[in-house]
């Protein structure tokens, strides 16, 4: 596994959101700039991420390319994210998520498809979900 067990290596609650994030840019194969661009302001602009050690973004996404290769790759970053974030972020972390989908203004398959296992691994509320995604539906219209 690529993530080491010695602790200065271990998921934060924070590493998983940018996870989930980098993610749900590259489930489609096509990393675009707008989704980049809303990672990085996700980041340095909401209170979650106020301590965060932004230069934990490359190791964070290295770890998730990597996991992508691997046959059972999605299953254990799941398992690395059900290890470290609380369930009071799953919203959170679905909203995210959302945002980095819908940033370029477009949602393919790819994307349809990992936003659905994240609702199914982080057991949220169908009806729930249908509010976080319209919101971001909305704020990135254009």
């Amino acid at each position: 596994m690529p993530v080491p067990d010695d602790p200065a290596h271990a998921f934060s609650a924070q590493d998983s959101l940018v996870a989930l994030m980098i993610a749900v840019s590259a489930s489609d194969e096509d990393i675009r700039t707008a989704e980049l661009v809303k990672i990085q302001a996700a980041v340095q602009m909401l209170p979650i991420f106020s301590r965060y050690d932004e230069d934990r973004l490359g190791t964070i996404s290295q770890t998730v390319f990597d996991l992508f290769e691997q046959e059972d790759g999605l299953d254990a970053l799941f398992g690395l994210i059900r290890e470290s974030l609380p369930e009071r972020l799953f919203e959170t972390a679905y909203a995210l998520a959302c945002d980095v989908a819908a940033a370029d203004g477009t949602l393919d398959e790819a994307e349809l498809r990992l936003l659905e296992e994240i609702r199914y691994e982080l057991n949220l509320d169908r009806l729930h979900a249908a509010a976080i995604e319209r919101g971001a539906r909305a704020r990135h219209l254009s």
